[in-house]
């Protein structure tokens, strides 16, 4: 593999793919100071970032691929900004053979993990580096400081890493950006942030439902009620968003803006991804998993329409009714942040399950602090879940904790109340409920999977264990009723 020499190597690191998240991330890396070569399969873009951001710091445009190429110091970083699966493919073999030995290859956009460890054994075969690199935080994100998750060999890190730590996000000033591990680390970390995301989202918009059918509060009292949620234990980016989305007034038609938005919630993947893996990684993620179908429910038109008309009269017990305004906004309130609380720890169960399964050694603790700033789901309880997996690395679960133990079990009455209120009413809850039936589930010293487990041996001898003796063990069903070690 070898370079053309038809430009002068001067760019510390490249980007290629300059929608509006690879340009700011090209934006923020000339800010601070490195020389970023920039390219774009339609050679406008290039041209244009530089037309209205070329004062912002040092760029060399390239409209050829060799070119760009060439204008990069050795070992030449090359950031991959294209639409996940086959784009992604296509550009990185159009890269290849333009590359040598030890060069690295970034692919900074929203992958499925497994395409990651794909790439990443392929281009190690060819002696090339690939990084796998989760980005969070949006446009503005890019642009300001996002929360950086690579993953890809150590080597690859140790000359990225300076890079990347200058235009992270910081709090506290530490850089949001760490190595998280090997091949498809970065990505499946990612993954989960979003996953949580969807979780989130889903809480901070069942609140809301809940505070208008029982408040009858317009969106703009409904908002201020979330800025003072932000000034707590439930401070976070989502929620001081979603008071500016409520206070936000349509200049068409003068209503609540909330009000002339369809309801109906899209999705681009990264939420069925988590799903789906939690189901092979054998980990209950409930919060996640009713988020995501929730959004799918949203999007059935035709079957909401039709069950609206068929069950125009079956309602709920009674109208949500509140005596206590103030009583029920806490609860609401407590409800929220015990909900947050299992979103998080079930996505965390789930970065350490796929650790397990892939060898990836991940750092909860340095996850949690990778994502305090510049990502979407940053919030103030992260420092906590840094401090406990600090303090616990094996911790079985993050509910286990005494912080968060106390502030779950402070909260249950206020989220049993709000449950059950939600569901005599005909208010559709699916995260709250499924987070209270997981907590619930959690801390039962016995569930009735020991009958799912009988009847799984009585229709197809799937075999059982017993609770006073070791080994597996099936029934007769069919004759003598008799037991047998399996």
């Amino acid at each position: 593999m070898s370079s053309p020499q038809s430009a002068v190597p001067v760019a510390q690191i490249g980007v290629t793919g300059l929608a509006v998240m690879g340009a700011n991330l090209a934006r923020n890396l000339a800010r601070k100071g490195f020389t970023v070569a920039v390219h774009n399969r339609s050679p406008q873009r290039a041209r244009q970032l530089l037309a209205d951001h070329g004062h912002e710091g040092a760029f060399v445009p390239a409209e050829a691929l060799t070119d760009f190429v060439a204008s990069l110091q050795r070992p030449r970083a090359i950031i991959v900004m294209v639409q996940a699966g086959a784009a992604t493919d296509a550009v990185i073999d159009q890269l290849t053979p333009l590359l040598d030995a030890d060069d690295i290859i970034i692919d900074c956009g929203n992958a499925h993990y497994a395409d990651t460890r794909r790439r990443e054994e392929t281009l190690r075969g060819l002696g090339l580096r690939f990084v796998g690199c989760g980005v969070s935080g949006g446009e503005e994100g890019a642009l300001t400081g996002p929360s950086i998750m690579p993953g890809g060999a150590a080597e690859a890190y140790a000359t990225l890493g300076p890079i990347l730590e200058k235009i992270a996000a910081r709090v506290d000033g530490q850089p949001c950006v760490a190595h998280v591990g090997s091949d498809g680390a970065g990505h499946f970390v990612k993954m989960v942030h979003n996953g949580i995301e969807y979780a989130d989202m889903q809480l901070i918009a069942e609140a809301y439902d809940l505070l208008r059918e029982g408040l009858w509060a317009s969106p703009k009292q409904i908002a201020q009620i979330f800025r003072q949620w932000n000034t707590g234990e439930l401070n976070s980016f989502l929620v001081e968003i979603a008071a500016d989305v409520l206070e936000h007034t349509d200049a068409a038609t003068g209503r609540p803006f909330v009000d002339i938005v369809a309801d109906i919630a899209a999705q681009k993947g990264t939420g069925r991804w988590t799903v789906q893996s939690a189901l092979d990684l054998n980990v209950p993620i409930t919060g996640i998993a009713e988020a995501t179908f929730a959004r799918a429910l949203s999007g059935s038109v035709d079957q909401r329409r039709a069950a609206a008309d068929a069950f125009a009269h079956a309602g709920g017990g009674h109208a949500l009714t509140v005596s206590d305004a103030d009583l029920f906004v806490e609860d609401v309130r407590r409800a929220l942040y015990a909900s947050k609380v299992v979103a998080y720890a079930q996505g965390f169960d789930q970065i350490d399950a796929g650790s397990q399964r892939y060898g990836w050694k991940i750092d909860r603790g340095q996850v949690a602090r990778l994502w305090r700033g510049g990502c979407i789901i940053r919030a103030r309880f992260l420092d906590h879940i840094a401090a406990a997996y600090t303090a616990d690395p094996q911790l079985p679960t993050l509910l286990v904790d005494p912080y968060f133990a106390t502030a779950v079990a402070d909260g249950a009455p206020s989220w049993r109340r709000v449950v059950s209120e939600a569901v005599w009413a005909g208010v559709p809850t699916p995260a709250f409920s499924s987070s209270l039936a997981y907590f619930d589930g959690l801390r039962r010293d016995r569930l009735p999977a020991a009958l799912i487990q009988g009847l799984r041996d009585h229709f197809g001898a799937h075999t059982y264990r017993r609770v006073d003796r070791p080994g597996s063990f099936h029934t007769r069903w069919s004759g003598d009723r008799g037991e047998a070690a399996a």
